[in-house]
């Protein structure tokens, strides 16, 4: 069976398989750029969050609907793979601490005098009782590693250039979510991430209720995250207090310091 034609075709058959040929590469280019933008744009977004180091002082805030609890952290975070949270507030917390180095997350427990080492597996649980996971307490980049990206769609909201981008898992990757669906501004802040699951449901919703300048840069000072099928129940961080491209000790993000915090 003969798909294109051959060499020996007439002109104008020969010019029309040209033209295929050049509009699959012109569609091929496209997509390939569009991809490339759209990993781009989520780069820049965790670029912003934390740049090559960030402390922050941080509340936050866990609802139900026959409750509400309040904390204060301090959170450091250094390149891509290095962050520390350690509660000072209440009582009952203080001391707690997570942990996140080279992919491996620990965990101490100022009562139990322990340092834990969190499984790969349970990286999507709860973080201290909150809606948020440790991958989260993190700013996880398996978005950026696992997925393709593809921008599905744009908008405008308060001055600014919304990108829509869709994150779908490579083949085989050891990520949680069936998709993701992170809308970025233009200047690279996170506004909303929506996490759907294996049958692409909806499973949960961060979205930035406040951005302001922060740092020396626009930034989501509040995040809540809200589960979809759970009304009236939400977690809430607010980051009062913000440096980026800071100098870190060499001791902060070990486990020694975890467990014996230096002044």
């Amino acid at each position: 069976m003969q798909i294109l034609p051959s060499l020996s075709s007439s002109p104008a058959a020969r010019r029309a398989a040209r033209t295929a040929i050049v509009l699959a590469a012109s569609l091929l280019g496209t997509a390939l750029a569009e991809a490339q933008d759209a990993t781009a744009i989520l780069r820049s977004a965790f670029d912003n969050w934390r740049a090559k180091s960030s402390t922050a002082t941080i509340e936050m805030v866990i609802h139900r609907p026959a409750w509400q609890r309040s904390m204060t952290m301090l959170s450091w975070t250094e390149g891509h793979n290095k962050s520390l949270a350690r509660f000072t507030a209440p009582a009952k917390d203080a001391g707690n601490a997570t942990l996140t180095i080279g992919g491996q997350t620990y965990v101490f427990n100022p009562k139990l005098n322990q340092v834990i080492k969190i499984p790969a597996s349970t990286m999507a649980q709860s973080w201290m009782g909150s809606d948020f996971s440790y991958n989260d307490l993190s700013k996880s980049e398996d978005l950026l590693s696992e997925y393709t990206h593809k921008i599905t769609s744009t908008a405008r909201s308060g001055g600014h250039k919304i990108y829509v981008i869709e994150a779908i898992p490579k083949p085989g990757a050891p990520v949680v979510w069936g998709k993701i669906e992170a809308r970025v501004r233009d200047d690279g802040v996170f506004v909303k991430e929506t996490f759907f699951d294996q049958d692409l449901k909806p499973v949960r919703v961060m979205s930035a209720d406040k951005i302001a300048a922060l740092g020396g840069r626009a930034y989501p000072v509040v995040l809540t995250m809200r589960q979809s099928n759970k009304a009236n129940q939400w977690t809430r961080i607010t980051t009062t207090k913000a440096a980026f491209d800071v100098s870190q000790p060499s001791y902060l993000f070990t486990k020694s310091n975890l467990q014996n915090p230096r002044d």
